[in-house]
C-alpha cells in the first residue's frame, strides 16, 4: 500500500477543512502544505481573515488552532494538479476522511477538485447547492484555485471575493 505524501490534519472539532487535489512537488519535497513560493494559500488564510497572520507552510499542524485542518483528494500522489489521477478509491477515502472528521464545512482548494472529488461537472466558486452535496457531508465551498498557475487570473477575476465570502460565511471574518 502506498503511503500518505502529506498528512490528513483532521481532528474532532474543527469548523473547516481545506481539501486539494494533492501535494504538490514542492509540498512533497518540503513535507508541507501549500509550500510552493507562488501558492497564495497561506496569503488567503491571512487575508480573508481565517488567521490572524500569515502562517508559513511548515506551521500547517498550528491550524486545528483556528479550527481549520487540512487533506488532499489524491493523499498518495504529488505532482501538478492537472496530471495528477483520481481513482474512486482516492474519492472513497476523502468521503471516509471527511464523514469520520465530521467538520463544519469543507472547502474545496480547486474547482477541478471538486468535480473530482463529488463526481459532478464543473462547477462554480462558492457554496455548492446543498442538493448536490453528498450524504454525510457538511457544506461545501468550491473555491478559486491558490497554485501559482493561476495567479494571472486573481486579479481579472475577481478572485480573492470568494476567499472573503467564504470567511464571512463561516464566521472567521466579521467584516466585509
Amino acid at each position: 500500500m502506498s503511503r500518505d505524501i502529506l498528512p490528513d490534519l483532521l481532528p474532532p472539532g474543527l469548523r473547516l477543512v481545506f481539501c486539494g487535489m494533492a501535494a504538490g512537488p514542492e509540498s512533497a519535497r518540503r513535507g508541507a502544505y501549500y509550500a510552493a513560493p507562488g501558492n497564495r494559500f497561506w496569503r488567503m488564510l491571512q487575508e480573508a481573515g481565517f488567521t490572524p497572520h500569515r502562517l508559513r507552510p511548515e506551521q500547517f499542524t498550528e491550524l486545528p488552532g483556528f479550527g481549520i485542518g487540512l487533506t488532499d483528494l489524491a493523499k498518495t500522489q504529488s505532482g501538478v494538479d492537472r496530471l495528477v489521477r483520481v481513482t474512486q478509491a482516492d474519492r472513497d477515502r476523502l468521503a471516509q476522511a471527511i464523514r469520520a472528521a465530521q467538520p463544519q464545512a469543507l472547502a474545496f482548494t480547486s474547482g477541478r477538485t471538486a468535480a473530482l472529488a463529488l463526481g459532478l461537472k464543473l462547477l462554480p466558486f462558492g457554496r455548492l447547492d446543498d442538493a448536490l452535496r453528498p450524504a454525510g457531508f457538511p457544506p461545501i465551498f468550491v473555491l478559486p484555485s491558490t497554485s501559482g498557475s493561476n495567479n494571472g487570473n486573481w486579479d481579472r477575476n475577481g478572485y480573492h471575493a470568494h476567499w472573503m465570502d467564504t470567511a464571512m460565511t463561516l464566521g472567521f471574518r466579521k467584516t466585509a
